[in-house]
């Protein structure tokens, strides 16, 4: 990549909006017009970091040149003291101008469909389940999140078999895109006698909300099941056939909904999460093509990858993807979570950038 011309190009492009929007008529199209103040919004601040980081460029320059003039002597103090000053400035605005250019991913704005399943270990995998699932309602109440049961299997000790929990809120996928994969506990069960520490497991998947825009789904293809069944709603939900089951019989792909009262409600609540798994699944074969180039160090996302490890005796967590370790896990499970989710954010970043600059 050849990053002066790429910002050639954005200041090309700006004027051209400048020019667009200072005709007589530009306001004539209401919706043109919105889309190229929203693009310009956009461009400007890349222009602006890229002018700042010239700026420092010929600073930096002024002050070698007068290092290297033995005529100018008297004023090698004052430019090894600017230097000082002005070379961790250019790094940090290097790294902002790399950064504006990491394509945005659309999807980080999205709301979630976040899935909890418990794996090995029997009924500990499912307490287990269930801590991790708390862990993610308590983080989303202190985003100001919305977390709504879709669908939860419990089991006799409190735990989870599966639960899927759509999560509403701007920037939620952005924030919880790097949980899904096999999550590792080792502890000693409240039901073993004998002390020793036990290691089990618990899957998380975490699907992108979309939209009907985004993935087109076959009215024809669908099985729409409805019954009656026990569970959250009480005695109602036990007399009426408020249960959904939605089957989209090319992929074989079941969702089941009987959190609300309401048939209609389950339903529509069935469709957003199958929505989300046909576009993640969408998605997953188009990424297989391209893994080679678009894998990172935080992972793969692969369902089937260990990605942390929660220690009670030691009070530690890790997350292998990044070797990153913190203490306090019963905090982490209680939803302060920030630190390990602002590493990966960042080291994702990182690498990313890192690509961009390799690519110069």
């Amino acid at each position: 990549m050849d990053l002066k011309q790429r910002f050639v190009e954005i200041d090309n492009r700006l004027r051209e909006l400048d020019a667009a929007l200072a005709q007589p008529d530009a306001y004539s199209n209401p919706e043109q017009t919105a889309q190229w103040m929203r693009e310009q919004s956009q461009l400007q601040p890349i222009s602006d970091a890229w002018r700042a980081y010239e700026a420092l460029e010929s600073r930096i320059a002024e002050a070698e040149a007068t290092l290297a003039d033995a005529g100018l002597v008297e004023l090698h103090e004052l430019a090894e003291s600017e230097l000082d000053e002005l070379l961790p400035m250019r790094a940090e605005s290097w790294r902002g101008v790399t950064r504006m250019l990491i394509p945005a991913d659309p999807n980080d704005a999205r709301s979630v469909v976040l899935e909890v399943r418990a794996g090995a270990g029997g009924e500990e995998a499912s307490l287990f389940a269930a801590l991790l699932l708390r862990m993610y309602t308590r983080y989303a109440e202190r985003r100001r999140w919305r977390a709504e049961p879709i669908d939860v299997n419990e089991t006799d000790l409190g735990g989870i078999k599966e639960a899927v929990v759509m999560i509403s809120g701007v920037g939620a996928n952005g924030r919880l895109k790097f949980e899904s994969g096999v999550h590792r506990v080792q502890r000693v069960p409240t039901t073993e006698s004998g002390g020793r520490i036990h290691t089990s497991t618990a899957t998380v998947a975490v699907l992108p909300e979309v939209e009907d825009v985004d993935i087109t789904i076959n009215q024809q293809d669908l099985r729409i099941d409805v019954y009656r069944t026990g569970g959250h709603g009480g005695q109602h939900v036990n007399t009426t056939d408020s249960s959904v089951r939605i089957t989209h019989i090319p992929t074989g792909i079941v969702v089941i909904c009987q959190d609300e009262r309401s048939q209609l409600r389950n339903r529509e609540k069935a469709m957003r999460v199958l929505r989300a798994r046909l576009y993640d699944r969408a998605q997953g074969a188009q990424n297989a093509a391209m893994s080679a180039q678009r894998r990172d160090q935080v992972g793969t996302g692969d369902r089937s990858e260990r990605i942390r490890t929660y220690n009670f005796p030691q009070g530690r967590i890790t997350d292998h993807r990044i070797g990153y370790t913190r203490y306090n896990v019963e905090a982490f499970l209680d939803g302060d979570c920030d630190d390990v989710f602002d590493a990966l954010i960042a080291v994702n970043e990182a690498e990313r950038i890192a690509s961009i600059e390799a690519a110069i």
